[in-house]
């Protein structure tokens, strides 16, 4: 252990707030990953860019995290600190027809408020298995839903440890990317601008995507979501049905029969399971049919 390092970080975070060789697998939703050295959650935006400042000056990788519901992280762990914006950081707040929310909320915690207040459009979002903050940085969407339909505007903290605000027409949000992700910045909080509507009606659209995530999706696993991202003019999980892969199994990791588009942690499966399952996949489809399937999940230590 980095004594400095660690003599510094409990100057900037409760004791609570840092774990020493903590098991990522508790903290991503393929429940799979060795420890990271430090495991860090800061309360506040000034926490946050403190404990950058010390992992630079200090010589420390660091990597930011939310849920862990778009990541696969090494067996062997990640030799580093761990920054996860999470419970500690998911305020909700709402005013008329605007949601303000950190980084850390759950995107169904955010739906759930829109409900409530009796908000309409942001119902897409309702089932995604992720944070506010990872869904700005990858414009997350869903069933003709996008995080740039209702972004008005999001607080970033940018590496040199500036915090500024970038309106929703600077944001440059396309297909899983946006000028935060493009230039590395971390998201603080957001604002979402919705319609009003009908409560019922919204509750009702969400009640109708719920019922179609549970029967088209394996939730009943532990999963990232979808592991790819669509190729243009295809749909991954068809190339991959197609290349005859459904239930195709590397260990306990398995491309799941009920929707090819997702790999699944079946029976206690390894990352190395889980990313060479992956590298199989995508070596065929594009065997078969020419087409590269690019990963949506990122890779987080050493493979």
């Amino acid at each position: 252990m980095n004594q400095s390092f660690y003599e510094r970080l409990m100057k900037i975070l409760p004791e609570d707030g840092i774990k020493i060789h903590e098991p990522m697998e508790r903290h991503t939703t393929f429940r799979v990953g060795g420890p990271a050295d430090y495991f860090l959650t800061p309360g506040t935006g000034r926490m946050l860019a403190e404990i950058i400042a010390c992992c630079k000056e200090e010589a420390v990788p660091y990597y930011i995290i939310g849920n862990g519901s778009n990541l696969l992280v090494s067996d062997d762990g990640y030799r580093g600190a761990v920054i996860q914006i999470y419970k500690s950081m998911n305020k909700i707040d709402v005013d008329k027809n605007c949601i303000t929310a950190q980084a850390g909320a759950l995107l169904s915690a955010v739906a759930a408020r829109a409900l409530e207040n009796g908000l309409t459009g942001f119902e897409f979002a309702s089932g995604i298995p992720g944070t506010l903050g990872g869904a700005c940085v990858m414009n997350a969407g869903a069933y003709g839903g996008e995080m740039k339909d209702v972004l008005k505007q999001v607080t970033v903290l940018s590496e040199a440890g500036e915090v500024f605000v970038i309106p929703k027409k600077s944001l440059e949000m396309g297909y899983r990317t946006s000028i935060i992700s493009k230039k590395g910045y971390i998201v603080l909080e957001a604002v979402i601008e919705l319609n009003e509507g009908d409560v019922r009606e919204i509750k009702e659209r969400m009640d109708e995507l719920k019922e179609r995530r549970i029967s088209k999706q394996p939730l009943e696993f532990p999963s990232a979501g979808s592991t790819f991202k669509r190729p243009e003019g295809y749909f991954a999980g068809k190339l991959i049905q197609d290349s005859g892969l459904k239930g195709f199994q590397v260990g306990g990791a398995q491309v799941s029969e009920k929707h090819c588009g997702f790999v699944i942690n079946k029976d206690h499966a390894t990352a190395a399971d889980i990313a060479e399952l992956m590298r199989q996949v995508s070596e065929k489809v594009n065997n078969n049919f020419g087409v590269k399937l690019e990963p949506e999940v990122k890779r987080l230590g050493e493979f």
